[in-house]
């Protein structure tokens, strides 16, 4: 198959138990969910339904039970440790709620540090398109406590699309910001993948954040309960959550 014609994601009956032998709990129960190359999707679910673990399980943070993970077409649940670290830094994009920013490295210095830590530093021009993009190059020296969230976020998002990664995984990523930073930074992420085709998977328990997405999936006790495209329309994600979850009504789908 042509590099262009695979997914950017495979994951095909994964399976994940948390405990002991003796007290094992199943957070995810043959879970199977393909993105093509420039997808947005968005997964959504009560707390405890696996919705981080599956992100964790992709981005190799976690080691899986049973099934397969393939991201650009490599099967990164067969690998080692040090293999994963290394496909991690170079193919795959993480943003999280929390930034992890370095807080000695300047917003510029974070930006670089995948291409730092794969000893292939930027050339300026590189770090100068990134910054501009993403509207820091006032702020290229300043550390992170000297960044507001909306700014530390945009540091984390141009640090994880500096490798060109084959996806974006983003766990809750508006979490920490507040409503008008939140909205800027659905509004990146929806121009990055009309703009640059770039495949996003995100986590989010919100569904004004989900409805920047393309396509929403529900994960319950486990496993996906529904899928269904956003329109964009907020409105639309609450009304399937809570009918999925049992927590009103059914409605007539738009």
């Amino acid at each position: 198959m042509a590099e262009e014609e695979r997914p950017a994601l495979e994951v095909k009956r994964l399976v994940k138990t948390f405990g002991g032998k003796e007290n094992p709990v199943t957070v995810l129960d043959g879970v199977d969910l393909t993105l093509a190359r420039g997808d947005f999707v968005a997964v959504m679910g009560p707390s405890g339904s696996g919705k981080s673990t599956l992100l964790h399980l992709i981005a190799g943070l976690l080691t899986c039970d049973g099934g397969e993970i393939r991201v650009g077409g490599e099967r990164i649940s067969e690998m080692d440790d040090a293999a994963v670290t290394r496909f991690r830094r170079r193919r795959i994009g993480l943003v999280f709620q929390d930034f992890n920013l370095i807080p000695t490295l300047t917003a510029e210095e974070n930006i670089a540090l995948p291409l730092l830590l794969d000893r292939k530093p930027p050339g300026p021009a590189v770090i100068e398109e990134v910054l501009a993009r993403f509207a820091l190059t006032p702020r290229r020296t300043y550390l992170p406590d000297r960044l507001s969230g909306g700014e530390r976020q945009r540091v984390a998002i141009a640090r994880a699309l500096v490798t060109r990664p084959d996806i974006v995984l983003a766990d809750e990523p508006t979490g920490n910001l507040d409503s008008p930073a939140g909205r800027a930074f659905c509004d990146l992420l929806s121009a990055m993948n009309q703009e640059e085709a770039c495949t996003i998977l995100m986590v989010s328990h919100d569904p004004v954040v989900a409805a920047a997405a393309r396509r929403v999936h529900l994960l319950k006790d486990g496993r996906f309960v529904d899928a269904f495209d956003t329109e964009h329309d907020p409105a639309r994600v609450a009304s399937r959550y809570l009918e999925a979850m049992g927590e009103t009504p059914a409605a007539p789908h738009r």
